[in-house]
């Protein structure tokens, strides 16, 4: 489970503070899929740094599984990207001389796991996102955009994180390639028990969601 309390967080500027994500609270279940929706500005891709301890708070709290993620040093904030937390970027942010099954073994290699494990759960979670043996092999440039994006999906749960934060998921992608992803996402949070958190401008995101949040100027506001 992730409880949010209070979480704030400010910037200083040439016009004075600025007060990005503003006295926000919430509580997800593990398994649940949930999206956060806002313009440009409104505050959500500093939620995402937040919750994802690339950020740390001014005030409030973020806890995961009872632990503070906000209070952690900076060592452990690492430990906790590296073992809890999966990301998913727009992008896709996949390493371009790597194959797809290199591309998910990745995070597993920095966590210490053997080469056995880690080629196993790789070609077990691509094959679960429906890549096939022979575009498992093919590096990102031989992949269509759809494909490109799961194997990120695969690569976040590829140390199997409670908490997976996606970053405007199908930004990059056809309406109907964007609509099977997202379907898949839902689908991955039940069946991994993992509670995964969408920011995106996509309406169609929300229509899916477990949960669906709107935030305006730093506030957040479940719909």
């Amino acid at each position: 489970m992730i409880k949010v309390t209070n979480l704030t967080k400010q910037f200083s500027s040439g016009g004075g503070p600025v007060i990005a994500v503003n006295k926000v609270n919430f509580k997800l279940p593990d398994g649940c899929f949930a999206s956060i929706i806002g313009r440009s500005g409104s505050g959500k891709t500093t939620l995402l740094s937040l919750l994802g301890a690339l950020e740390k708070p001014n005030d409030g709290s973020i806890e995961v599984d009872n632990q503070d993620v906000a209070k952690l040093s900076d060592h452990a904030q690492i430990k906790y990207r590296c073992n809890t937390i999966g990301f998913i970027f727009q992008g896709y942010n996949l390493v371009p001389n790597l194959t797809a099954v290199e591309n998910v073994m990745l995070p597993m290699e920095f966590a210490g796991k053997s080469k056995d494990q880690r080629t196993k759960r790789a070609k077990e979670l691509l094959e679960q996102v429906g890549l096939t043996a022979d575009e498992m092999g093919r590096k990102p440039g031989k992949l269509s955009g759809g494909q490109q994006q799961r194997v990120a999906i695969a690569r976040s749960l590829a140390n199997k994180p409670k908490l997976i934060l996606a970053d405007e998921p199908t930004g990059n992608l056809d309406s109907q390639t964007g609509d099977m992803i997202v379907k898949l996402l839902r689908g991955l949070a039940k069946s991994e028990d993992t509670t995964i958190i969408a920011v995106t401008h996509d309406l169609g995101i929300s229509k899916l969601s477990d949960k669906t949040f709107k935030i305006d100027d730093g506030v957040l506001k479940e719909v």
